[in-house]
């Protein structure tokens, strides 16, 4: 079986007695198995295969003589008591074993299974094996018996056919297309070769199905290939013929077929061939017959020129622009056409162009014949050898005169206006981007023109268009006399023109021009009518004058968009001025307007995210020391700037529609906070300021009402509203009415800044104003100023004549409080009393609040 361990024979022989004594002293214990191994013994000692047996210990109990000599021991005895560790290699003793243990243990039989591994000799081998478990009387397992044989020579003529199989299948696989044999009567696949799958995708199976080659042939070489096909079994020579199959995925597949027959008792048994894909040489044949119609019938010219650039072949189309005919034109250069337009550094270009990237196209204007001029759209293509050295130039020809033609034509139209002749608005924007850039390098400035015809609607109306469009061409002609060499005039369309004055070295340089175009645009021009029922015509004079807005750039830093914007602006005024005149565009101006548009649109934006908060002043009776009412103060609780007074943002709403809703906003929060005020048991009347152009909006009563029945629990005599005294008295009659209908919703109104007005006693009659606020600035400096004094001691006297309340603003100083209580003036209000603080705090100062020791002392 195996080579054994190396050993020494006569440690061998010296215990093989030693153990068949060990055998023979256990032999009692084992009797039934002995006995069984004598007589399996001498059966089959003759036997032609190797057979052992083992105890459970997979100690070899016996065996015959072809184990014996395969286990290198000279006898049959030699084989007791021994072990797979003792008779062959490690490895192997330990599979040995392993099989052993797993018969016995399993009590399971492993019959026929073939094991390779190395001979007595050394030599790999292979062996099939039997093992079953032995059992005594009792059924138990007592140990296990192994047959083999060496079937090394089996295995070597097995191996050696699969070997020749696989090499006739690898010759066949190899071949570059499909190896097939096919019934010659039915056409059925008996056998097709791996390519079959992978050039058409049908597996072998699909191939061997009966009728499967025909189905699939294409259905326009059905017919003569299964003809053709039949008629090959006549014949014994070899074949080919080339149609076309569909594949799996329904592509077209060109096949050329060699097919020879095989006869079988001298009739065709079989048709034996191999199919070769010829589909891109279809193609490519296709693809030359092609390209050779499309070089005679393109409707482009092409000519082939060799590595010096002399034609050697050309088409039909070639001699149709040229008029030229082959013979002519054959042998020439390929620049025998030229016009005289260009240059030979032109064409060095082309060929540099060429031999650089294998390619040029563009336009050249060249000569036919008959010596005219056409333009004609060329590309110049190298054909290189494999060395990349040029060996042909293919040339191809367009004539595009009539193109180049038509194309002038639309670029006037898209560029010029077609009633005057004159740019356009495109052309305007490309020429003012020019001139621009031009004032940058050159420091220099340049004037934008915005200029409108007045009056040229009278003219259309009363004489006709026709008149009109006659007016604005001689206009136009005469203005653009005016202009300077490189000014540009331009229609915008119907009587409006720009103008660029471009290259002045001052901005004051273009007035001179801006004169000019005033008096062009003024002289009076003859135009006829539209004829009469006769057909007659009348020639009148008309005469118009222009309107001009004009702005300097760089002065002006805008773009040209906004250049044109600017100078269209003071245009308008020009007209608001009286026309006929020009008006510069007022930079500073237009930056206050666009500062007031950006500072609208953040206050727009405060108003929406909720910035702006509250804060209240306290107005207290300096006699009593009773908190009367708090004033709310608006104030913008800024992201980025902090909390911003009432004069930084103010004055931007003023007579804009957003002071509106900013008004109602105040009086909404200022009610919001008295409600939350009441809950906490303090009841404080709130006023709040009031812009008179809110007064005087429409429905404001009504939606005043409003607002306060969103608040039930706010007397609506706990609301104040205050308005300047000067603003109330500019529309008088409004404001009254405004006031009344506030009145009688139960709210009282109070003048504010009092004495600051024109007011006369018959207004302050009959408005319904209950308080008067004397202003601060008067209050501050009334125990320095007699002037003062007395406009203050004035207020508070008309005040008790008319029976109004009075309210001195500015108290700073206990001071000025006992000189006002001395006058009769209890009310006062400003930082000697409390500064506007938060609506929180409100409470705690009421709380804290003590006076009268103030005003007394």
């Amino acid at each position: 079986m195996s080579p054994k361990k190396p050993a020494q024979e006569d440690q061998i022989a010296t215990s093989a007695s030693d153990r068949a004594k060990e055998v023979v002293r256990s032999r009692d214990s084992k009797a039934d198995l002995s006995a069984s191994n004598e007589l399996l013994r001498a059966i089959v000692n003759t036997a032609p295969i190797g057979i052992f047996w083992k105890d459970t210990q997979s100690r070899y109990v016996g065996g015959n003589l072809v184990f014996a000599r395969d286990s290198g021991l000279t006898c049959v005895q030699e084989i007791f008591g021994r072990t797979d560790e003792e008779l062959t290699w490690a490895e192997q003793a330990e599979k040995f074993r392993f099989d052993d243990q797993s018969v016995m243990q399993g009590n399971l039989t492993k019959l026929g299974y073939e094991e390779f591994f190395n001979s007595p000799t050394g030599t790999p081998a292979w062996f099939q094996t039997s093992k079953v478990p032995l059992h005594n009387d009792a059924g138990d397992v007592v140990g296990s018996l192994g047959i083999y044989q060496d079937i090394t020579e089996h295995k070597q003529s097995e191996q050696a056919l699969v070997a020749s199989q696989q090499q006739f299948r690898d010759l066949v696989d190899s071949t570059a297309g499909i190896v097939w044999e096919a019934d010659a009567t039915t056409f059925r696949f008996n056998f097709v070769s791996q390519d079959a799958e992978h050039l058409l995708d049908f597996t072998v199976e699909e191939w061997q199905i009966p009728g499967f080659w025909v189905q699939n042939l294409h259905p326009d070489d059905r017919s003569w290939a299964l003809e053709y096909c039949a008629s090959c079994t006549s014949r014994p020579e070899a074949h080919d013929f080339e149609y076309r199959f569909i594949s799996k995925d329904g592509r077209i597949v060109w096949l050329h077929d060699i097919v020879k027959v095989v006869a079988v008792a001298g009739q065709p048994r079989w048709l034996r061939g191999v199919m070769f894909d010829v589909t891109a040489r279809k193609l490519a044949e296709a693809q030359l017959k092609l390209a050779a119609s499309v070089f005679t019938h393109a409707g482009e010219g092409i000519t082939i020129t060799d590595a010096r650039g002399r034609i050697v072949e050309l088409n039909d189309t070639f001699t149709a622009i040229t008029g030229s005919s082959r013979e002519e034109a054959l042998g020439q250069s390929s620049e025998i056409l030229r016009s005289g337009h260009h240059d030979d550094e032109f064409f060095g270009s082309i060929w540099r162009e060429v031999h650089r990237r294998g390619h040029w196209q563009g336009q050249i204007w060249n000569k036919r014949k008959n010596g005219e001029i056409y333009a004609q759209r060329t590309t110049v293509s190298a054909v290189l050898y494999e060395n990349g050295v040029a060996q042909n130039y293919v040339g191809l020809i367009s004539d595009i005169t009539e193109l180049k033609r038509h194309q002038s034509e639309l670029e006037r139209a898209a560029h010029f206006d077609s009633l005057t002749g004159l740019p356009n608005r495109l052309l305007l924007a490309d020429r003012l981007s020019h001139a621009m850039n031009q004032c940058q390098r050159q420091n220099h400035s340049l004037a934008v023109v915005y200029l409108d015809l007045d009056n040229i609607k009278e003219v259309n109306d009363e004489y006709g268009h026709a008149a009109g469009d006659a007016l604005l061409i001689e206009v136009s002609r005469r203005m653009k006399i005016a202009l300077r060499e490189g000014d540009t005039l331009t229609r915008l369309g119907g009587d409006e023109f720009v103008a660029v004055l471009s290259n002045l070295s001052e901005p004051d340089d273009g007035i001179p021009v801006l004169e000019r175009l005033l008096q062009a645009a003024a002289v009076p021009v003859t135009v006829s009518t539209a004829p009469d029922e006769q057909g007659e015509k009348d020639h009148i004079i008309v005469r118009v004058s222009a309107s001009m807005g004009v702005t300097f750039y760089p002065q002006d830093p805008a773009d040209a968009d906004q250049l044109m914007r600017h100078a269209d602006q003071a245009m308008y005024a020009a007209k608001q001025a009286g026309k006929n005149r020009y008006q510069l565009f007022d930079i500073a101006q237009d930056v206050a307007i666009q500062s007031r548009r950006e500072g609208l649109q953040n206050i727009r934006t405060a108003l929406d995210r909720r910035e702006f908060v509250l804060h209240y002043q306290p107005k207290v009776n300096m006699q009593s020391g009773v908190v009367t009412s708090v004033e709310a103060l608006i104030r913008w609780q800024h992201p980025e700037k902090g909390l911003l007074p009432p004069a930084a943002f103010l004055p931007l709403m003023a007579g804009h529609p957003i002071s509106m809703e900013v008004g109602e906003w105040v009086i909404e929060t200022a009610l919001s906070q008295a409600s939350a005020w009441l809950a906490q048991g303090l009841d404080v009347k709130v006023s709040v300021n009031l812009d008179a152009a809110q007064l005087q909006q429409s429905g404001f009563a009504e939606r005043l009402s409003d607002i306060l029945t969103k608040h039930p629990d706010v007397p609506q005599q706990r609301l104040g509203l205050e308005v300047l005294e000067s603003s109330a008295l500019e529309d008088y009659d409004r404001v009254c009415d405004a006031m009344h209908a506030c009145h009688a919703l139960g709210v009282s109104f109070a003048l504010d800044d009092f004495g600051t007005g024109h007011s006369s006693l018959t207004y302050l009659k009959r408005l319904p104003a209950q308080t008067l606020k004397i202003d601060q600035t008067f209050v501050r400096d009334m125990l320095d100023d007699p002037s003062d004094l007395a406009i203050v001691k004035g207020v508070i006297g008309l005040a008790q004549a008319f029976g109004r309340n009075v309210v001195a603003e500015g108290v700073e100083t206990a001071a000025q409080g006992q000189a006002l209580l001395s006058l009769g003036c209890e009310m006062a209000q400003d930082y000697g009393i409390a500064r506007p603080m938060p609506a929180n705090q409100i409470p705690a100062w009421v709380t804290q609040w003590e006076s009268k020791a103030v005003w007394t002392d």
